[in-house]
């Protein structure tokens, strides 16, 4: 055995002797390998962006013509690639990444110049529905056993309009909402409706950046929007809504405080995110957080 031929040389038997397998791909393998796998499953025939181990067994075959187990091809991913299951994001086709940087340079750092020089708040807005079907995420269960989200109303929603509003010296950070009646989406006149709102809590001008969809720009709120010369409005580039520090705050109380929440009625969901909501008003370092972490160039 391993033990009697060290012995027999005259080897040290203090010293454990390496064992296992060696390793079939070497670095420059696993190296090409990687880089085959970057380039995503639909470049290599599948239909879609998902990487399974057959798959990524198949294109071991293809390249390296070696056979590996879904197990092997899981430990060379693991374990020598360092790579990991991740939930992809998702993106419009139709983004435009060249103006969403232009934008970034140039527009915004005109929006805030010009805010400053009007000695108004910045506004960032945007609206959001909270549903009655509640927001799924993983939680931990009994072997075996799948949780059970009872949803008592599919169809039931509450809308908010939220804006993180950023004083004029810049110092002070606040979040001012909007609630419509249950199961109401938000058309131009509710727009309006908030847009007063904001400004009867907000004592000066105000500078409100929101997105590009049809209700920001319907005739009545045009034509409101003409009759107070203290509110200007700016609009983000297209499909872009890491940039609106409003969407992380929804994101945080979706994914963060109210996953897998299913309320019994819809009177309890409007009661509960309200709750939520006044809450991130008493935390101006969470929307302060949401400034910085957006993609938008700001400095307090």
């Amino acid at each position: 055995n391993v033990w009697m031929r060290k012995a027999t040389r005259g080897e040290s038997l203090r010293t454990k002797p390496g064992g296992g397998r060696p390793r079939r791909l070497n670095d420059l393998q696993l190296a090409e390998l990687e880089e085959l796998l970057k380039k995503g499953p639909t470049a290599h025939g599948w239909d879609n962006n998902l990487w399974t181990t057959r798959r990524v067994r198949k294109v071991i075959k293809r390249h390296f013509n070696m056979e590996f187990s879904r197990c092997g091809v899981w430990h060379i991913l693991k374990d020598y690639l360092h790579w990991s299951a991740i939930r992809p994001a998702q993106q419009a086709a139709k983004r435009d990444e060249a103006e969403i940087a232009r934008w970034k340079a140039e527009e915004f750092p005109r929006i805030e110049r010009q805010a400053r020089e009007r000695n108004a708040y910045l506004a960032f807005v945007d609206e959001s529905g909270f549903m009655m079907t509640p927001t799924i995420r993983r939680t931990f269960a009994p072997r075996g056993s799948n949780p059970v989200n009872r949803v008592f109303d599919p169809h039931g929603r509450v809308s908010v309009s939220g804006a993180i509003t950023v004083s004029p010296k810049r110092t002070c950070v606040g979040l001012q909402y909007y609630m419509l009646a249950d199961n109401v989406n938000f058309r131009g006149p509710s727009v309006i409706d908030f847009m007063k709102h904001l400004r009867s809590r907000l004592c000066g001008p105000i500078t409100i950046i929101w997105d590009q969809i049809i209700i920001h720009s319907a005739d009545v709120v045009l034509e409101y929007l003409q009759t107070v010369p203290d509110i200007v409005t700016e609009t983000f580039p297209p499909y872009a809504p890491e940039l609106n520090p409003v969407d992380r705050a929804w994101f945080y109380i979706k994914y963060g405080r109210l996953p897998n929440y299913a309320p019994p009625t819809i009177v309890k969901l409007r009661r509960t995110v309200e709750a939520e909501i006044k809450r991130l008003q008493g935390r101006p370092d969470l929307l302060r957080s949401f400034i910085c972490q957006a993609d938008v160039p700001f400095v307090f």
